[in-house]
Formats: structure tokens, sequence, C-alpha cells
């Protein structure tokens, strides 16, 4: 499972999803022609390259182990010595960013409390380099046990932050909650596919929802980030943050690596504070993929460059 700054809505053209089928026919270096610019690379060296970089333009970044379908205690344990190991770095090189981490990588599936104590021990080595955690949102069964996680950990640190949806119904109500009151957000549209029932299917009202939710957070005390690619909801959040006079430190703009980067510019331009999730990994294969999933219009552009490279 994966994090979520989805394209929820966008008009997908029958030939782009018949290219993304092809895609994921390629051989994995052939996928890695692509994938690259989404990925700092496979090991924690190029992530320490690539934040440093952007962190050289006044960009700070989100540092995040790919990985996904833990299915044993083993591979938990790994995931977090892998995130301890991040923790270390970013102080070693004192750089600037932070952390996020998914729950179901780290346990929550397989043992809560486990992946409770797994989490708490990943906080402990943050709070001790005076260093922040995002706990991501993955698919909505596992929304409950996230939220729950959050609210039990924040208890005893506040170096915590979480990750909401606006493509579910239920987040405005989520986000009401006393005990998330003052919390530290993401705010994205969402990736994951779900059932009507409890997810909006049109584009406009997915960024309806994410406009009342970033409404509310601001109003209400909250820190957040403004996580989206989509111009209409970025020139919105500006408007909603002049006109209610946010100051800067209330809230940040947050993008995905290797997308939209002349927006990232911009947004840094005009100076506010832009942070960028910087994700790297053995497991880049999946990731790759789920970005080609949620915005199919990018196969076109993919093949194009497979046909072109030499």
């Amino acid at each position: 499972m994966t994090t979520h700054f989805s394209i929820i809505g966008a008009t997908v053209n029958p030939i782009n999803k018949a290219i993304v089928s092809f895609v994921k026919l390629l051989p994995k270096p052939v996928v890695y022609l692509f994938a690259k610019k989404y990925i700092a690379g496979e090991k924690l060296d190029d992530a320490v390259r690539v934040v440093k970089e952007l962190n050289e333009k006044g960009i700070v970044a989100t540092m995040d182990v790919l990985g996904e379908a833990v299915t044993s205690k083993a591979e938990c344990e790994q995931a977090k010595i892998e995130c301890l190991q991040v923790l270390d770095v970013i102080d070693k090189h004192k750089l600037n960013s932070n952390l996020s981490l998914k729950p179901t990588q780290l346990g929550l599936v397989i043992d809560p409390e486990f992946c409770y104590q797994q989490i708490t021990e990943i906080l402990e080595r943050a709070k001790s380099y005076n260093n922040f955690v995002r706990i991501d949102m993955e698919d909505s069964p596992t929304t409950d046990a996230t939220i729950s996680m959050y609210i039990r950990l924040r208890e005893k640190y506040n170096n915590v932050g979480i990750v909401i949806q606006s493509y579910l119904k239920r987040t405005l109500d989520d986000v009401k909650k006393p005990e998330l009151t003052g919390t530290n957000y993401r705010l994205c549209k969402g990736i994951y596919i779900e059932p009507e029932e409890i997810a909006f299917k049109s584009k406009q009202k997915v960024r309806d929802n994410f406009l009342d939710v970033l409404n509310y957070l601001l109003d209400n005390g909250n820190y957040v980030g403004i996580a989206t690619h989509d111009d209409y909801l970025i020139n919105n959040a500006y408007e909603m943050i002049k006109k209610k006079q946010i100051p800067k430190d209330k809230f940040e703009f947050q993008m995905l690596y290797g997308v939209k980067e002349r927006l990232r510019d911009k947004i840094n331009a005009d100076g506010y504070k832009i942070r960028i999730y910087v994700p790297f990994g053995e497991h880049w294969y999946k990731y790759s993929i789920r970005r080609l999933q949620e915005n199919p219009n990018m196969a076109w552009h993919i093949t194009k460059s497979i046909i072109t490279f030499n």
C-alpha cells in the first residue's frame, strides 16, 4: 500500500488505459525508464541526494521507504529498521526533511499492538532528533484503525501527524472529532478504488469536499499540508489562505517527487512552504505502476519516452 496524491475523476483515454496494461507487461528495467522520474532510487543514498538538491532550492521533503504487502512480523521489523535509518541519516546530513510511514508496513493488519510499539520506537527516535513523523492513510478497511492508532500515539507524542483523504465521504466528520483538534494533517484527494457508498466518484465532488475540509481545518486551529497537484485546488487554497489571513506557520503545500515541477517551483517562488514526498527503495515497481494507474494520461508520454529512448 502506498500514499495518496491521486488524480480522481480525470478523463481517461481508452488508448492510455491500453498502454497502462501494456506497460505492466514490460520487463522491469524498461518500466524503470519512467519510474526513475518519480522515485529517488533504490537506495537511501539516492534519497539523500534528492533531498539535498531540493533543500538547496529552499524546498523541504518527507522521505518514504517503499514497501507493501507485508505478511510477517519479521518484514515489519525490517521496515522499522529502515525507518530508523532514515531518521538517522536526516540528522547526520542535517536535511530539512521528515519521515512518512505506512502503518500496514509496520504491522497494523497483522497485530495492531505490535504496530503501535513499532511506531512508538520510531517516534522516540524522531523525538530525539526534534523531527516529525507522518502516518499515511491507506485504503478504507484500515481507516478506523489508522485514526485510532494516531489518536493513541498523540496522547504521548506531539511530533506525529496523519493523512486524510477528501474522496471519502466520511472525512469531514472525522476531522470534527474532538480527539483530533489541533492535529497536523496532510490533506489529499485519495488514491484507492473504493465503493460508491463511501467515496465520491466525481472529480468535482472530490474537489468540493477537499475545499470544505480545508476550510474547516484552517478555521479550527490545525496545521495543514495541502497535498495536491490540482491547479484548481491550489488556486482556491491560495484565495482561502489570503481571505482568512492564515499565518504561514499554519500550513504548507505538498507534492510528489517528479510531478508538476513547474507548479512546485511557482509555489516556492510565491513564498509558500512546499514539501516534496520523496519515495525510495527496492520496492519501487508497485509504487510506479500505481502512479501510472492513477494518472493514465501519463501513459502516452511514457510510451513516447520508451520509443525514443536510445
